[in-house]
């Protein structure tokens, strides 16, 4: 199935989470996670399944000043 993953179509098997769309795209933590605009909390990842055509935002906190 094709998702969006920070503006990027990936194909992940049908039945894929959260987590699986987060070691497709190597995803080194700190990070949070929204599908669809929504956010998933972490403890969530592994049984938050994805459907074809959802949005994946993976977003890393920024330092600076």
């Amino acid at each position: 199935m094709n998702i969006t993953i920070n503006q990027k179509i990936h194909d992940l098997a049908d039945g894929a989470s959260v987590a699986d769309a987060l070691l497709a795209i190597a995803a080194k933590p700190p990070f949070a996670v929204a599908v669809n605009t929504v956010f998933v909390p972490s403890a969530q990842h592994a049984q938050h399944l994805l459907r074809a055509g959802d949005r994946v935002e993976v977003i890393s906190p920024v330092t600076g000043g």
